[in-house]
């Protein structure tokens, strides 16, 4: 019977060494895995470089076309500037028509992009839409916008030109 289990145990350890690899072949069934890992990772890596620049070309684009759309609308108003200074001999009501029209064009056109007017006539001061140019002497409350110098612009709620005014000191200043 020893000679039977003798006899039985080589023939199973030849069947463990051949059911196991080697090192070698696990070594290179590693450096495959890696090297695979490797150039996913290159791939993925040049995905993303290539996406940033992307981005940044677009964002460039949009910086120097941005102001495209407005542009367009203002070419309307100063087709219609040269029309008018084209004409040989205006008259002065012609003349004033036309401004008239001109000026809707280009109220229409800042309407349009949400370029609004600040006129604050009668309004309480506001150091973030207005620059006070003088105060002054009036029957209005103090800080109240008595008279506008010149209009201030607004763009999307942010101001672009504060308006110029003159605010009433107040009657007990």
């Amino acid at each position: 019977m020893q000679d039977e289990i003798k006899n039985d145990t080589p023939p199973a350890e030849s069947h463990e060494k051949d059911t196991m690899p080697s090192l070698e072949a696990l070594l290179k069934a590693a450096e495959l895995q890696a090297a695979e890992h490797h150039d996913a990772w290159l791939r993925a890596k040049a995905e993303t470089e290539n996406m940033r620049r992307r981005a940044a070309e677009d964002v460039d684009k949009a910086r120097k076309f941005a102001v495209e759309n407005f542009a367009s609308e203002l070419m309307a108003v100063k087709d219609s500037l040269e029309a008018a200074l084209a004409v040989e001999s205006p008259s002065v009501e012609n003349l004033k028509d036309g401004v008239e029209l001109t000026l809707k064009q280009l109220t229409a056109a800042f309407g349009k992009f949400n370029l609004v007017d600040i006129a604050p006539l009668g309004e309480k001061f506001d150091p973030h839409q207005h620059q006070a140019i003088q105060v002054v002497e009036s029957d209005q409350p103090a800080n109240t916008v008595v008279t506008v110098l010149q209009k201030g612009y607004r763009l999307n709620e942010r101001t672009l030109r504060p308006a110029l005014v003159m605010v009433a000191k107040g009657k007990d200043a």
